[in-house]
């Protein structure tokens, strides 16, 4: 027998050991075929980026032949028609797909990830319920949905089902439970590791992300239903009540740690941008020589490319694709595509004795204008949580707009 199918046996023996031992109903009478089997799974997050926000799935046990199946709301294919630009646009399809346990099994501890399990604690009918439901929903015909990273993943799906079969108990009792943190929280602290996503995410995520979430929402992340489902309870018709979860065991070890928030973003960014402005400030003071002139007018086209370019992407996300939570972002106040009006200004600036036209430079005072009203912004409810953005390109943007007026 593999080391595999030992852990997965194993798995099912513990389970069953907490099913005789705390199960609450009768036991069925012999002609009657024993209900399933329901088992939450979570997944630790892994090393590459997409496995960075955790995953799970729900198996359902024939307990009388001893037949399981996980079903996995996570599939999706990077050969599908389309795929990049259905992903850009919001427009991605998953799907559901079934598969045996020790496959499963397989797959994670190759990647050297942990696997968690749970029992719920449902009764016959309920049981019997949701694992019809899951064997529709993977049917072909069936099994694609529109994914949705924050209202429509592996998990939300996977929490819905489980709500679906107790009649709205597990939303009753998670929706209006406040937690604290948003999806920009919860969505930058676990792609934080990767560095350049976690930046990227959180300059695309508008004011949308900032609002406070319930635990409801919350969950859509895989391991904090993971920890809801604990606390849970499911009501009788008599008026009792019973926790959702019968017991739960770790089945895999390993996994990378999980980050409890995200790393804070003002003070280095206010340095940065403090730092690139005393640059362009010094080396403007200095552009008699070519050496300075080269460098001022080089690290000027940079910076106005990146804060052009990313002012289009915000507004294709804004007017062109599905994400809502990219929506009317005030970045667009900071990434501004007037920059890239100012290029040419900057282009002319590698010749010794050019000066801006007054083009540039009221397009330049307009970029500064942005950047503070973006930081007024700040002072009404609700506003976006972007002052570590205002603290990068404000000082850049005042720095080259006080070197263009020179006339």
């Amino acid at each position: 027998m593999s080391m595999l199918r030992r852990i997965g046996l194993a798995l099912m023996l513990a389970l069953l050991s907490l099913h005789a031992a705390q199960a609450q109903e009768p036991a069925p009478l012999a002609a009657e075929r024993p209900a399933p089997q329901i088992v939450l799974l979570t997944f630790a997050p892994g090393p590459v980026y997409w496995q960075r926000f955790g995953h799970n799935a729900l198996l359902v046990r024939d307990i009388a032949n001893g037949e399981d199946r996980v079903y996995n709301y996570g599939i999706f294919d990077f050969h599908q028609k389309n795929f990049f630009l259905n992903f850009a646009r919001g427009q991605m399809q998953y799907r559901l797909a079934a598969e045996p346990l020790a496959d499963t099994l397989a797959q994670y501890q190759y990647e050297g990830r942990w696997v968690h399990a749970q029992e719920l604690n449902l009764d016959a009918a309920q049981s019997r319920e949701l694992a019809a439901f899951l064997e529709w929903n993977a049917r072909p015909e069936n099994a694609d949905y529109h994914y949705d990273y924050f209202v429509s993943n592996c998990s939300t799906r996977v929490r819905d089902a489980i709500d679906r079969v107790t009649g709205g108990q597990l939303r009753r009792q998670l929706a209006g439970q406040p937690t604290g943190v948003s999806y920009r929280f919860e969505a930058t602290r676990l792609i934080s590791p990767v560095l350049p996503l976690f930046l990227g995410m959180d300059a695309v995520v508008g004011g949308r992300g900032d609002g406070p979430i319930d635990r409801w929402q919350q969950s859509f992340v895989p391991m904090v239903l993971m920890e809801s489902v604990r606390s849970a309870r499911l009501s009788a018709v008599d008026g009792s009540s019973r926790p959702l979860l019968r017991g739960e065991a770790r089945v895999l070890a390993g996994g990378l740690a999980e980050p409890q928030h995200p790393p804070s973003l003002l003070a280095p960014m206010a340095l940065l941008g403090l730092g690139l402005a005393a640059v362009l400030l010094l080396l403007a003071r200095f552009r008699a020589t070519a050496a300075a002139r080269w460098s001022l007018s080089g690290l000027a086209l940079t910076l106005n490319l990146v804060a052009g370019l990313g002012g289009l992407v915000l507004l294709a996300t804004w007017f062109l694709t599905d994400h809502w939570i990219m929506w009317e972002n005030r970045n667009l106040l900071l990434f501004s595509p007037l920059c890239l009006l100012l290029l040419p200004a900057w282009v002319r600036q590698f010749r010794a004795g050019v000066v801006a036209d007054a083009g540039a430079r009221c397009i330049s005072l307009l970029v500064v204008a942005g950047a503070v009203l973006a930081l007024l912004l700040l002072l009404l409810p609700g506003a976006q949580q972007n002052l570590h953005w205002i603290a990068l390109w404000l000082p850049v943007h005042a720095a080259q707009a006080w070197i263009l007026r020179r006339r």
